[in-house]
């Protein structure tokens, strides 16, 4: 029988089913439930503004986690990023405006119709890597936005197109807190699904390809097979965040998939940590705040000096490119490396010095 005043030391387990669970120990499946239900409850507490606050930086986390698939784990670079958000969002305001068809159909199939054209950009990827593919990524971010402007009968061209909230069992999700349940949903299937593929032989051949090309190819992994793999779950997740962004904006336009939309999403990653699901969310939750604590900050000075609000666009980019210089500088691995490291000091405050 179990000491009740004892703590249980080392990690005991001896069934199939417990080795294989994504969180091993009790204590941190009860912590990660416990931060889950804060989630479901913030709704319940904050003002619609901050309920919209963290329904934008959830949307972004799930295009931040589909990126960091491709860049972060497979080591393949891509700045198409924003484009391929514009083919989610066109592809499910096409479906739901011309076809008509529901918002429940129109959000997965705009995800494989933007897997089907990441894929297609990925093709490249087996000849090329590093600042060329980048540079092939490019293309397909000028052409996807050219062919979006020119097809004016489709797409609306430059006027854009206009979408509609969802319906789920005839109850439109229309207010701030029923979009973000719906969010956060989704972000929860994506974290899950993402944290999983990187334990089975399909997210290990990738992270193979990573650490080094050759070496995976002489271990029998087929490169260009697996490559066009990352391309298309990482496209897959990107579009469906395109889609949620179009219905929850209700209006899209070519502007909003710029080449500053794919360098932000870039900028999730590096901030927040290559190679971690956490680390693209805690950067998509940065980078979607920074814009919103520099303005306040801004307001708080205005009686001191009432001039610096008007800078406020150009004061934004100068603080973005200032924090991933210092990112870059002093914490490669983003903020997840700061988390790590906060935790292992509490865990082991006051006796720090028992490290060495």
């Amino acid at each position: 029988m179990r000491n009740p005043f004892a703590f249980q030391c080392g990690e005991f387990r001896v069934r199939y089913k417990d080795d294989l669970a994504l969180y091993k120990v009790p204590r941190v499946r009860r912590r990660v439930l416990f931060v889950l239900g804060l989630f479901f409850l913030y709704p319940l507490l904050a003002t619609p503004y901050y309920i919209s606050l963290a329904t934008m930086a959830a949307m972004a986390a799930i295009g931040a986690i589909g990126l960091n698939i491709l860049t972060g784990y497979t080591g393949l670079i891509s700045i198409g990023v924003g484009a391929f958000l514009g083919v989610g969002g066109y592809t499910s305001a096409i479906v739901t405006t011309h076809l008509g068809l529901p918002f429940w159909i129109a959000v997965p199939l705009a995800g494989l119709v933007t897997a089907f054209v990441g894929a297609l950009f990925g093709v490249p990827s087996l000849r090329l890597k590093g600042l060329y593919l980048a540079m092939a990524t490019l293309a397909a971010q000028v052409i996807i936005l050219f062919v979006i402007v020119r097809w004016e009968g489709l797409t609306g061209g430059t006027a854009g197109m206009s979408l509609q909230r969802p319906d789920i069992f005839g109850y439109r999700l229309a207010s701030e807190r029923s979009y973000y349940y719906l969010v956060l949903v989704c972000l929860i299937g994506t974290a899950l699904f993402t944290m999983n593929l990187f334990r089975t032989r399909v997210g290990r051949a990738l992270v193979a390809i990573r650490d080094r090309d050759l070496a995976a190819e002489v271990m029998g992994i087929n490169l260009f097979k697996y490559k066009i793999y990352a391309f298309a779950i990482s496209s897959f997740f990107i579009g469906i965040a395109g889609a949620l962004m179009g219905h929850y904006s209700r209006i899209i336009g070519p502007e909003h998939y710029d080449i500053e939309v794919s360098i932000s999403y870039l900028a999730m990653i590096l901030i927040g940590g290559l190679g971690s699901v956490i680390g693209a969310i805690f950067g998509a939750v940065f980078i979607t705040l920074l814009p919103v604590v520099l303005r306040e900050s801004l307001n708080l000075l205005t009686p001191i000096l009432p001039h610096l609000a008007e800078h406020f666009s150009a004061l934004r980019e100068l603080v973005f490119g200032l924090m991933i210089i210092l990112f870059l500088i002093y914490e490669p691995e983003g903020i997840v490396k700061m988390w790590r490291n906060l935790k292992d000091y509490l865990k082991l405050w006051p006796f720090s010095y028992s490290k060495k």
